[in-house]
């Protein structure tokens, strides 16, 4: 009688650890997928720099959340996991700039310059381990 109702025991456990297992995975899953969704919307859509701005900050933020490490200049490192790169091309001066260098320049200064100037990202990279949005690559399309 014990060992019958040690191994109930046992299923009972393994069966909530499973079940524990799967929901933790689905939220991991959601979570990945809503932080992608902020970042998917723009790929291959024309904005504005004021929308651009919005992106870059919440990049930053994200970076700031996750830990992100930074580099000597200031540069976030890409960290294989949840870290996020934007790069902007500006047709202007003919410059490629990481969302950092505009970013420390001041937002304000870039918003007064290229707020009704149009972008469209070109392209999007995803971290292999975890799925995560890793970069995105904008150009200016008006000048």
């Amino acid at each position: 009688m014990k060992k019958f109702v040690t191994i109930i025991i046992l299923f009972i456990v393994i069966i909530c650890i499973i079940i524990y297992a799967y929901y933790n995975y689905k939220a991991n899953y959601n979570n990945i997928n809503m932080q992608n969704v902020k970042f998917e919307n723009y790929y291959e859509k024309e904005i504005y720099g004021l929308d651009l701005t919005t992106i870059i900050n919440m990049a930053i933020d994200s970076n700031k959340k996750n830990n992100v490490q930074t580099d000597a200049e200031g540069f976030f490192i890409n960290n294989q996991e949840n870290s996020i790169n934007i790069q902007i091309q500006i047709t202007d001066n003919d410059t490629l700039y990481n969302m950092e260098t505009l970013y420390k320049s001041g937002m304000e200064e870039f918003m007064k310059y290229y707020s009704k100037i149009k972008f469209k990202c070109t392209k999007i990279e995803y971290h292999q381990k975890t799925k995560r949005v890793s970069y995105l690559y904008f150009e200016q399309i008006t000048e």
